[in-house]
């Protein structure tokens, strides 16, 4: 008798911590629950243009090689680049920090001169992006440490180390918190993590998948235990575009509205603490 062919699951299980995580009984989400609502948001959105350029790398190809149009505006970045835009887009928008490291670039064409600079020039550089002092004082401090250890100012070393030892080698400067590290894991070395900023806290607790109470810390541990490794960049890619965008799930005023009907949004028969997503 032939076969069964065996059964498809809907993802790839997502990478598992030796401890059970904060919420050892929390169930949500499944794996079926992330596709179905990545699958949603999809539809609803599109991809993001803002991420196309990082979902190019994560396939191996190259955004100033792509016949993209139109064209990306930057070349590939380095994980310098990356952690140290990370840094500068704390307590602002894209937009403004990504202004902020090109005034920095600008006015110091190596980073050995940001190093040994000892006035005011790396704060003024990046005066437009805010919190101009406590910024450049993390980013002095966190370039003098690579250059002290490393003999040079390169993080490209990192490409080469798992998850867990890009956490360990980042998360000993001050300043470079959780978030920071999964950003550059997510999108600057195409690793398997899952950023939790305020969108995506906010809009994973209202489908329950992580506990109302839930911190920051906590919910970044659970949704990375959760969610599978092949849909967390396009599920947080998603969430934070979503999350700016849709009307009813944003609590900012003056938010730009979203391309589908006011009253419609696509996670809103999702938002009763998972109740219509559980399989």
């Amino acid at each position: 008798m032939p076969r069964k062919p065996k059964r498809k699951h809907p993802s790839s299980p997502a990478r598992r911590d030796p401890s059970p995580g904060p919420y050892p009984s929390h169930a949500s989400p499944s794996p079926a629950q992330c596709l179905a609502v990545r699958d949603a948001l999809l539809a609803f959105h599109g991809f993001p243009e803002e991420f196309a350029p990082f979902r190019l790398l994560r396939l191996g190809r190259s955004p100033e090689d792509d016949n993209c149009d139109p064209p990306p505006p930057t070349l590939t970045p380095t994980v310098l680049d990356g952690l140290v835009t990370t840094l500068l887009s704390q307590n602002t928008t894209d937009a403004i920090s990504r202004r902020a490291f090109a005034s920095l670039k600008a006015a110091f064409p190596s980073w050995d001169q940001v190093v040994d600079e000892e006035g005011k020039r790396l704060e003024d550089a990046i005066r437009c992006g805010g919190l101009a002092a406590t910024k450049a004082a993390r980013i002095r401090a966190m370039l003098r440490g690579v250059r002290e250890r490393r003999g040079k100012i390169c993080l490209e070393y990192l490409r080469e180390l798992s998850v867990d030892e890009v956490k360990r080698e980042l998360s000993q400067f001050k300043g470079i918190g959780p978030k920071t590290v999964a950003c550059v894991l997510m999108f600057y070395l195409q690793k398997d993590d899952f950023p939790v900023d305020t969108h995506v806290i906010r809009i994973t607790k209202a489908m329950g998948w992580v506990p109302s109470t839930a911190s920051r810390e906590k919910a970044y541990i659970h949704l990375n235990n959760k969610i599978p490794d092949d849909l967390k960049f396009d599920l947080n890619c998603l969430f934070v575009t979503h999350g700016k965008l849709c009307q009813s799930c944003t609590k900012k005023v003056g938010a730009e509205k979203s391309e589908g009907p006011k009253s419609v949004c696509p996670l809103a028969s999702y938002c009763c603490v998972g109740e219509k997503l559980q399989q």
